[in-house]
């Protein structure tokens, strides 16, 4: 189970265009978790841009989808992998903007409780109704990545297996040995398309923010 649920992680992260390269997968357990697959980015950010999470959250999820796909069942293990999608996808809709139905606005007052020593909260400052919308898309933007990954589990199900089997053998794989598996067993992954600024209207004036 460990085995196909971080080679899902790993095939699902390896087809998407805005994911970082894949560094190692291990099924030796760790601390609680029995195994993780690692991503390492290749430069520094300071932005991160909406399809890089959606892209994030759909790796995320891959270890549950393979867990559905092969057996028909799922387990506990995702826990983790859950909660940080579901905090990504709030914080799309509350803090970055990014949901088209709620638009750019931010939902909530962040308040830092120092004194109770606790993380920095938000307190709610909008209506049930919003919050509702709220729930909605957080929801919507988490299905749209776990169908994402199912759908890319279901069409390279045999490279799926092939990890898994390899890494039940060898518990870990890394590096160069992985890319070249990778590249073995899949298609070569998408690339980004390039990003072209936006015409307003009918004139040659671009969109050209300053800030």
């Amino acid at each position: 189970m460990t085995a196909y649920h971080e080679a899902g992680h790993a095939v699902v992260g390896h087809m998407l265009p805005h994911m970082d390269p894949l560094h190692k997968i291990t099924i030796i357990p760790r601390g609680r978790a029995m195994g993780y697959t690692m991503f390492l980015p290749v430069e520094d950010r300071y932005n991160i841009s909406k399809s890089e999470i959606l892209d994030r959250m759909t790796m995320a999820l891959g270890g549950r989808a393979a867990e559905e796909i092969v057996f028909g069942e799922i387990t506990s293990g995702a826990q983790d992998d859950i909660e940080r999608t579901t905090q990504m996808a709030r914080r799309m809709v509350t803090e970055w903007g990014m949901s088209e139905r709620l638009g750019p606005l931010t939902y909530g007052m962040k308040q830092d409780e120092v004194f109770l020593a606790r993380d920095m909260t938000r307190l709610r400052n909008y209506s049930e109704e919003v919050a509702g919308l709220i729930d909605e898309e957080v929801r919507k933007f988490v299905h749209m990545a776990y169908q994402r990954a199912l759908d890319i589990l279901t069409e390279h199900k045999d490279a799926l297996d092939k990890v898994s089997e390899i890494l039940m053998e060898k518990e870990t794989l890394e590096g160069k040995e992985l890319q070249d598996l990778l590249e073995q067993l899949l298609p070569p992954r998408p690339k980004p398309e390039p990003k072209k600024p936006r015409v307003i209207g009918g004139g040659t004036s671009q969109v050209a923010p300053a800030y």
